[in-house]
């Protein structure tokens, strides 16, 4: 999070979280939708950085704010051509133009390369913690963050 010498927030920090395949069998809150370890312990460590926003990345919805409800599916970007993921990630930057300044804002990318590739581009500030970790290692790195 940015500062100014008045202390006041310069740039909105916003937290996004990809989806994961493991997922309730009905209808609830985005939060509550996705039960992988992985998916609640990124959701505990994005909670933990007190970020202005935090949404998941849903292959199905595009961006999906914690407490949108939603209904199950089984749809993977990575079972989608780039033209499709290009597609998707064009949605998502309109639904974050609606919400804030994707230039100005400050993105936390707690997702895959596939989630994230088509997304990068037109942001001017971003950081992905995790990059280059298996899955097993990204999970023993957010155990250790979120036990902070």
């Amino acid at each position: 999070m940015a500062t100014g010498n008045d202390g006041m927030r310069k740039t909105n920090t916003v937290i996004l979280i990809s989806c994961v395949s493991k997922k309730l069998g009905k209808e609830a809150k985005a939060r509550d939708l996705y039960v992988s370890t992985l998916f609640k312990l990124n959701l505990q460590y994005a909670e933990s950085l007190d970020p202005d926003f935090i949404f998941i990345l849903s292959a199905k919805y595009g961006l999906l704010s914690l407490d949108e409800t939603v209904a199950p599916y089984d749809w993977s970007l990575n079972d989608m051509r780039a033209s499709e993921r290009k597609a998707w990630a064009n949605n998502v930057i309109k639904q974050l133009n609606e919400v804030l300044n994707i230039k100005e804002a400050h993105f936390v990318f707690l997702a895959g390369q596939k989630y994230r590739q088509y997304l990068i581009p037109p942001l001017s500030f971003y950081e992905i913690p995790l990059q280059g970790l298996r899955i097993g290692e990204q999970l023993q790195h957010l155990k250790r963050q979120v036990a902070k």
